[in-house]
């Protein structure tokens, strides 16, 4: 997901890439600085509050106040519902629930202090997307944990929209499908991937790049009466 930076970057915005392991970040960051954005890298555990206000903090006294948050934590795991430890729910949930809500919190309370300070009805720099998954709108077997951490992220959007829509922060939520990524292209080549794809509604899995103009429409001031929305974007899996 993190890749889509590129893309905002291409389209004007100043990029900061936030992630545990900053080395893997470096690539894109001088992908992007080499067609002429601007990018900044920051390190970012998002269980952990106090690096995600140090994060926040850093950022914005790299690059200036925060307009857009992709808000793309998670993590999984693969496992019957009967044999889920405390320490399984405990690791899914703190990135992907706590670590999304306190991270939207600490971006939306430095964008709700401009839209304060501004004159009613004229800010507009305030998006907020979080990344939930169309396991979040559709059950599915030996994901239950990471499914009920992803129908949370659905519910919280809806949650932050209300409270925050009427300051000009509009929080919406993209539910991807199966996407082929770095961390499971293997698992694609598979006989157990390539039953699953067979399974699919046009029998193929998507690419990050087919999220991209979700996520720019969603960035941009022209999506300014979408609000508390959950859009997905799944090649009809959820159907």
């Amino acid at each position: 997901m993190v890749r889509s930076g590129a893309r905002r970057s291409r389209a004007g915005a100043a990029v900061v890439l936030a992630a545990r392991r900053i080395e893997k970040l470096k690539d894109l960051r001088a992908q992007i600085e080499g067609e002429g954005g601007d990018a900044h890298v920051v390190g970012l555990d998002v269980t952990d509050t106090d690096s995600i206000k140090a994060a926040v903090a850093h950022a914005e006294t790299e690059m200036g106040s925060i307009d857009i948050l992709v808000n793309n934590s998670g993590v999984s795991t693969t496992q019957r519902i009967q044999d889920v430890t405390e320490e399984d729910f405990d690791y899914v949930f703190d990135t992907n629930v706590k670590g999304s809500f306190f991270v939207a919190q600490e971006v939306g309370k430095r964008m709700l202090a401009r839209a304060k300070g501004s004159a009613p009805g004229t800010f507009t720099g305030g998006r907020i997307i979080n990344i939930a998954s169309a396991a979040g709108l559709r059950v599915l077997p030996q994901i239950g944990v990471y499914a009920v951490s992803k129908a949370a992220v659905v519910h919280m959007t809806k949650a932050f929209a209300l409270e925050w829509g009427r300051f000009g922060i509009n929080v919406n939520a993209l539910c991807p499908g199966y996407i082929d990524t770095e961390i499971n292209h293997h698992h694609w080549q598979t006989e157990q991937g390539q039953k699953l794809v067979q399974m699919l509604p046009r029998k193929r899995v998507g690419q990050a790049a087919d999220l991209e103009a979700v996520l720019l429409m969603l960035a941009s001031n022209e999506s300014h009466f979408i609000n508390g929305a959950v859009i997905s974007a799944d090649d009809g899996f959820s159907l």
